[in-house]
């Protein structure tokens, strides 16, 4: 693989600043954010109000453990608009994720997000070796899915040229690789699996293709896929990082010549780690719940929000910055599937609204082929349990997951009694695929 650390002089300044610059810049921003959430949201101000906190009390980074949390269900709670820091006419953009109870969790920004969320991809290119000039191959999704849109800006804030292909259509993919020369790829690394397939079967060689760099996101994958990819494609694979309620992808990213954990791009993006169970933070190098705090969001100030990701913070090593290990899991029952973020009360939600099928079920993860996958054991009730009502109400539960969760999946009707029991917390979830050894 060719060798594509960036120059110096190519990076941002603050990339490479000391600890000490990066910690005043923060602590100045981090001001200016707590205050800017406090006196334009009116859920921050009752927040802090109610723990007897003020912006004023912060004096030092440390003090920000004082401030309450945010979670996802306060966006939920405050849909559509409610937690926005400005005037809706404001709001240049908006992307909307789906939730447990139907409603999405709606995310906002104002120029000027939309111009930092443009630079922290561009700069996550950079460190994954994208140069101006290069074309990318764009296979994220578009729409309300705050990747293929984030990536866009990103690529063309980079100066180089962006092919918006979204994702779906294998066999197209290969061939506008095959024909475009793109430089690098963007994509879900299970689907850049099945990409993988599709040129063996189109009897393409990978290794011959003009990919230099994959930048995968949007879903957990292992270092075991990324050898895997490295091998096939005689490329580089690198993590980015991101969540639709802190910005979207580009809040961390590996650097291509180190590939040992994600940057934080921590000029605007201030990070905790914290015991999940006590919320109390814990030192850097120990595992527990990523926390984000951002520092220059003026549509959607997001202060200490829980991300449920389990990690660890770690010392810069390619840039100033702090580093934050591959996630290894979560801390509560969110499933990502292909970049999907899914509920198992999702799944519970439309398994009650389908007669002929009892509330009593399991949510299997395996691997079909490339890709992961869901499949949903659920079981009959006594007077549905006839071949022709199996058929009838899998095909029902199968289309309303696809219509209000966006997956697809493989409905499975036991007979009654055919779902084990528990006697204590609901194994709602069994996860069937590989994993790193």
């Amino acid at each position: 693989m060719k060798d594509l650390t960036p120059r110096k002089s190519e990076l941002d300044p603050i990339e490479v600043a000391s600890r000490d610059e990066i910690q005043a810049l923060q602590l100045e921003r981090l001001k200016w954010s707590l205050r800017h959430a406090y006196e334009n949201v009116p859920m921050y101000k009752k927040r802090f109000d109610d723990v007897g906190v003020h912006p004023d009390d912060l004096k030092s980074l440390a003090d920000l453990a004082k401030f309450p949390f945010t979670e996802k269900n306060d966006l939920r709670d405050n849909y559509p608009f409610g937690l926005f820091a400005v005037p809706r006419d404001q709001i240049v953009r908006l992307h909307a994720s789906s939730g447990t109870t139907g409603k999405a969790t709606v995310v906002g920004y104002t120029r000027n997000d939309i111009d930092m969320f443009a630079n922290m991809v561009a700069r996550s290119l950079r460190a994954s070796g994208i140069r101006p000039g290069q074309m990318v191959h764009n296979a994220y999704g578009y729409g309300l899915f705050t990747g293929g849109l984030g990536a866009h800006y990103g690529i063309e804030r980079l100066g180089a040229t962006v092919v918006p292909v979204s994702g779906g259509m294998t066999p197209r993919q290969v061939t506008l690789i095959d024909d475009f020369k793109p430089d690098a790829i963007m994509v879900t690394p299970s689907y850049m699996l099945n990409i993988l397939d599709e040129f063996r079967a189109q009897g393409v060689d990978p290794r011959e293709s003009s990919l230099q760099v994959g930048v995968f996101g949007a879903e957990p994958w292992t270092n075991a896929m990324r050898a895997e990819v490295e091998e096939a494609f005689d490329m580089h694979a690198v993590d980015i990082y991101g969540l639709s309620e802190i910005m979207g992808p580009g809040v961390a990213n590996e650097c291509v010549e180190t590939k040992d954990g994600l940057h934080i791009w921590e000029d605007h993006f201030y990070p905790e780690v914290i015991n999940p169970d006590t919320g109390e933070p814990v030192a850097d190098g120990e595992q527990g719940e990523l926390v984000f705090t951002t520092l220059t969001k003026e549509g959607l100030p997001m202060i200490r929000y829980r991300t449920r990701d389990l990690t660890r913070l770690l010392p810069g090593t390619a840039r100033s910055m702090r580093r934050m290990e591959k996630i290894t899991g979560r801390c509560d029952d969110m499933i990502i599937l292909r970049g999907v973020n899914v509920f198992p009360t999702q799944i519970e939600e439309q398994l009650l609204s389908v007669p002929g099928l009892s509330p009593h079920f399991q949510i299997e993860l395996l691997q079909a082929g490339r890709m992961d996958a869901m499949r949903v054991h659920v079981e009959a009730t006594p007077a549905a349990a006839d071949a022709e009502s199996r058929a009838a109400a899998a095909a029902r539960l199968a289309r309303q997951i696809k219509e209000t969760v966006g997956i697809s999946t493989e409905i499975i009707v036991a007979d009654p009694g055919g779902i084990a029991r528990s006697e204590g917390k609901a194994k709602r979830v069994v996860d069937n695929r590989m994993k790193d050894a």
